[in-house]
Parts: C-alpha cells; sequence; structure tokens
C-alpha cells in the first residue's frame, strides 16, 4: 500500500510502531506527546504538533499519510475536518491517506471502554468524512484488524503475517476498519475545503 521511493507521515505516531518498520525514502511523525521522539530511530523527522495544524510540513511534499487509531480521539467533527484539511494539502496529487480505526458497528460494545475515545466512527462515516474533503476511496475494508493485540490471541509476527494474508478471517476477528483514500491527480493543495465537502 506504500510506494518504497515515497514519503511518509504518520499521524500521532505513539512510540513509532508503524513508521520505523515502514519501508520508504522518507519518514516523517507526528505526535502531540514529547516523549515519542526518544523512541524514534535515527532518519525520522519528528514534529511535535497537532494533526490539526501540519504548518511545519510543507504543501504536497508526502506521499501516503497514515494513521491508527487517532480519529476516535478527535474532540469533535469539527477538528476531524481540520485534520483531513491538513492531510489533503501535505499530499501530493495522487499520494494516499491510509486510515484504521475501531469500527463502532463490530466494537460497539468495547468501543467505549476507552475513557479518551470521544468520536464513533464507522468505516461508512470515515469514507464519506473524506469524500467531503474532495478525496476519492480507493478501498474500503470494513473487518480487517482485531480491535485489540492485547488479547488472549497469538501474536507473533509470523501470525500477524499470515491474518492479513487470510481474508476470510478478517471477517472473524477484524473489528477495526481500513479506509485508503487518494487525493486525485491535479488536486492541489489550494482549493477551498467548503467547496470540496459541498453541502451538508
Amino acid at each position: 500500500m506504500v510506494e518504497p521511493g515515497g514519503v511518509v507521515l504518520d499521524l500521532a505516531c505513539g512510540y513509532g510502531e508503524f513508521i520505523k518498520n515502514i519501508r520508504c525514502a522518507g519518514k516523517i511523525a507526528v505526535d502531540l506527546n514529547p516523549d515519542a521522539q526518544a523512541q524514534l530511530d535515527e532518519g525520522i523527522r519528528f514534529f511535535r504538533a497537532a494533526a490539526t495544524d501540519l504548518q511545519q510540513i510543507h504543501d504536497e511534499t508526502v506521499d501516503t499519510a497514515f494513521t491508527s487509531n487517532f480519529l476516535e480521539h478527535l474532540h469533535s467533527k469539527d477538528e476531524c475536518d481540520q485534520v483531513f484539511d491538513e492531510v489533503w494539502r501535505v499530499l501530493r496529487p495522487g499520494g494516499r491517506f491510509i486510515v484504521l480505526g475501531p469500527n463502532i458497528k463490530y466494537a460497539y460494545r468495547e468501543y467505549w471502554d476507552y475513557y479518551d475515545h470521544v468520536l464513533p466512527f464507522s468505516d461508512l462515516s470515515v469514507a464519506e468524512g473524506l469524500q467531503q474533503h474532495g478525496f476519492t476511496i480507493e478501498r474500503k475494508v470494513p473487518r480487517f484488524l482485531p480491535y485489540t493485540m492485547k488479547g488472549g490471541l497469538p501474536s507473533g509476527n509470523f501470525l500477524i503475517r499470515l491474518y492479513l494474508r487470510l481474508p476470510l478471517a478478517w471477517r472473524l476477528f477484524g473489528k477495526q476498519f481500513l479506509v485508503i483514500a487518494g487525493k486525485p491527480q491535479g488536486k492541489s493543495a489550494a482549493r477551498d475545503p467548503a467547496t470540496a465537502r459541498g453541502s451538508r
């Protein structure tokens, strides 16, 4: 899903579980946690910033933006709109935004067990929000990863790779969605977000 020759942005990177392992030419990590930078490898550019304000990243300099288990922690849909607008701005035309998150449709019993979960999202609502911001949906998987990897199921690297190769297993255990959205070719960063979203 990620071009090895491109620049990847990891939004709300945590301790870098994704950005440290992905193969790409350039790596950017963003998080508000000041402890995050110490966990990252050399060569990863880190910005301590909110995902709603990525002013330290220039327009159209990112090939792939990624975020996992983040959108549900935002305080409002307005904040989510700001995140989508900032990702649009920093993505090159033809770039991708990969979003993972718990799917309220399949994880409704566990969803609110986390005190800091605020916004309820499904694959459909995230896809709709991205489309309102000008993105095109390239792929949407309602059931992808299990809700958590902290349970009793084995989670070694071999088993994770095997799981990812077996879409049937996703339907049994998946409670997190995967949405891949593209910024169409020819669409520049300089556009009115309200126009892209259209009337609601």
